[in-house]
């Protein structure tokens, strides 16, 4: 399963975001460490499920009226704050959580009502835009020191004859989740000397930077819209960064209405529909999150979600079925599961994604859509139903 980390500093709504996209009771206060141990749950990313194709829905549970919602592994850790990296407030703490992830949303309170440490001062009294970098600064000087501290093995290496120092780094950084591949790619864009003893701390921090990037892709969610000043929403969304405007407080107040069946909503929706008789206050309220969602296209909290693992992370939805005619299960079951997978996976990769065994006793594949065998080498797309023939 995807893991999705949320960071950013305190009171910026990390939690009311997690607890919104997890429907998991935590804690949400106003003031700073709120979250002490870090909250890992379960939430969805939304795509079209490929029963939109036929004239009769699926019948999976995790599919509503043809919106498809794939699980995710979400985590929710302390907040950031200056000098983290140095193990300032729960820095160490908080880096350390970030290693198991595949990418994060860095939350951040666009209404300016948190000062950088993330004690509540007046609405636009704070600066948002010094936030945007700060997650990626505090975790890029982190991960420099873990360079900087395990250097000394990667010179003893280096005097051995048969010295690579791409494997050197990937032994050393796979515990940050960098693959071998990733790390040949950095060295290639790092001028470095050849010799690991002439490496000088910027190339060590140079390194850190690179590592970082391609192994945790950021996208910020610029929470708070509904009450942040439009000059600062427009500020974030100019930058050459991936920016989400965020209402997580809309989506939690959203998803507990619609579980009362006040409003007919689903995670991802672009406005709601007020499905029962409500208070006038609940009238006003909803009335006023409509207004909001019509304005950004929704809350942006599934539409974060959906950008961290769709474009960030580049993966695709792929469907597996042992009946190509009916895109069932053995037991009939329509489009029962659905895997995530990056870009460029193919039939075979489906199959171990399923279970180790059918791919190792993998034969051959059929594209459930066109009735036609696949082979190995063929890209699956998003939303590809194929049948899995395997020995096993």
């Amino acid at each position: 399963m995807l893991s999705i980390a949320l960071a950013g500093k305190p009171n910026a709504g990390k939690s009311t975001f997690y607890t919104a996209a997890t429907m998991a009771e935590v804690d949400v206060a106003n003031y700073p460490f709120t979250t002490i141990d870090a909250n890992r749950g379960v939430s969805y990313v939304r795509t079209d499920c490929p029963c939109l194709e036929r004239d009769q829905r699926c019948n999976a549970d995790n599919c509503e009226d043809g919106k498809r919602y794939v699980p995710i592994e979400l985590l929710d850790v302390a907040g950031l704050v200056p000098g983290a990296h140095e193990g300032k407030g729960l820095g160490n703490q908080f880096l350390d959580e970030l290693t198991n992830a595949d990418v994060i949303i860095n939350v951040i309170d666009a209404s300016g009502g948190t000062n950088e440490k993330g004690e509540p001062v007046d609405i636009g009294a704070h600066d948002p835009l010094e936030d945007i970098d700060f997650v990626e600064e505090e975790m890029d000087l982190w991960l420099a020191g873990i360079v900087e501290r395990n250097w000394e093995s990667v010179e003893r290496k280096s005097r051995s004859p048969d010295f690579d120092i791409d494997d050197a780094l990937a032994d050393m950084l796979s515990g940050f989740g960098a693959s071998p591949k990733q790390i040949a790619t950095v060295l290639r864009e790092l001028e470095y000397p050849e010799d690991p003893i002439q490496w000088e701390d910027d190339h060590r921090e140079e390194l850190a930077r690179l590592v970082r990037e391609r192994t945790k892709p950021i996208v910020v969610a610029a929470n708070k819209i509904d009450v942040a000043p439009e000059e600062n929403v427009e500020k974030l969304l100019e930058l050459d960064k991936p920016v989400i405007p965020t209402t997580a407080e809309g989506e939690l107040a959203l998803r507990r209405a619609a579980d009362n069946d006040l409003v007919d909503y689903d995670p991802g929706d672009q406005t709601l529909e007020i499905s029962a008789e409500v208070n006038d206050a609940q009238r006003e309220a909803l009335e006023g999150l409509r207004e909001t969602m019509g304005e950004w296209k929704g809350t942006g909290v599934q539409g974060a979600l959906n950008y961290a693992v769709y474009e960030l992370l580049e993966h695709i939805t792929a469907y597996p079925v042992e009946d190509a005619a009916k895109w069932s299960d053995g037991s009939g079951n329509i489009l029962p599961d659905a895997h995530l997978l990056p870009t460029g996976s193919t039939p075979v990769d489906l199959a171990y994604a399923v279970h180790s065994d059918i791919g190792d006793g993998y034969l051959h594949a059929v594209n459930a859509k066109s009735s036609r065998e696949v082979g190995e080498e063929y890209e699956l797309e998003e939303g590809d139903v194929i049948k899995i023939v395997s020995t096993n």
